[in-house]
């Protein structure tokens, strides 16, 4: 498997090399990247994809002018939404088939609220697909050989790594949408409120905390703008 950006990057700045022969290692292999970013959507989409290139913030700036270790994004216009469709269609291809009920059960969400099939999907620090099946956790445990949401997200990782950060986790889906995870011991407990905005509650609220954990389902989870 390769080597996430950001590893390689590092990697290169800690070698005792000149600055500009840094910079021009870690411009060149950004554009190794690139390629193969542009080789996958190709491939995905059948067409030419359009980017947008990301240099510490700044769009268009050029390789070279990166500020090391810097960030450098190659934004792929409907590159996420071919990642969407692709994670949906496989989740529903390796659900049980046995009554149709968990195959229904796939939800798709941005920023915890939930997106309508065909609805448009706004910018969202992450995007999330679960299952709103009451035994949807104890399905993925007990589903031969690697669960179901596991093994679509090492699929969809296998399929889109160069342009999408995908992972397999838990999230929890209560009445106004996903819930942020609660780590235990934390001071506080926040929770979406009925606006969908964050509230801090005491850490008095242990029933809160307890009922994030009890919550918590099998999810698909891919990385947005932050």
């Amino acid at each position: 498997m390769a080597r996430p950006m950001r590893s390689i990057v590092e990697t290169i700045v800690a070698r005792d090399l000149a600055p500009e022969t840094q910079k021009r290692a870690v411009a060149d292999f950004a554009r190794q990247r690139l390629a193969e970013g542009l080789q996958t959507n190709r491939q995905a989409t059948g067409r030419e994809p359009t980017y947008e290139q990301i240099v510490d913030g700044r769009p268009g700036a050029t390789l070279e002018s990166v500020n090391l270790p810097g960030r450098i994004i190659f934004r792929f216009d409907g590159g996420l939404g071919r990642v969407f469709e692709w994670i949906g269609e496989a989740l529903v291809q390796h659900s049980p088939h046995i009554t149709g009920e968990y195959m229904k059960s796939h939800r798709f969400f941005a920023g915890g609220r939930e997106i309508e099939p065909g609805a448009e999907v706004p910018r969202a620090d992450e995007y999330v697909f679960l299952s709103e099946a009451p035994y949807a956790r104890r399905l993925e445990k007990h589903y031969e050989p690697a669960g179901i949401y596991e093994a679509v997200a090492a699929l969809a990782r296998r399929q889109f790594g160069d342009i999408a950060a995908i992972k397999f986790s838990f999230r929890s889906l209560q009445e106004f949408g996903i819930q942020p995870y609660i780590p235990t011991g934390t001071g506080t407990v926040r929770l979406r409120g009925r606006k969908g905005r964050f509230v801090a509650t005491p850490s008095e609220r242990r029933e809160a905390r307890g009922q994030e954990r009890a919550t918590r389902v099998p999810a698909i989870v891919i990385a947005g703008e932050r």
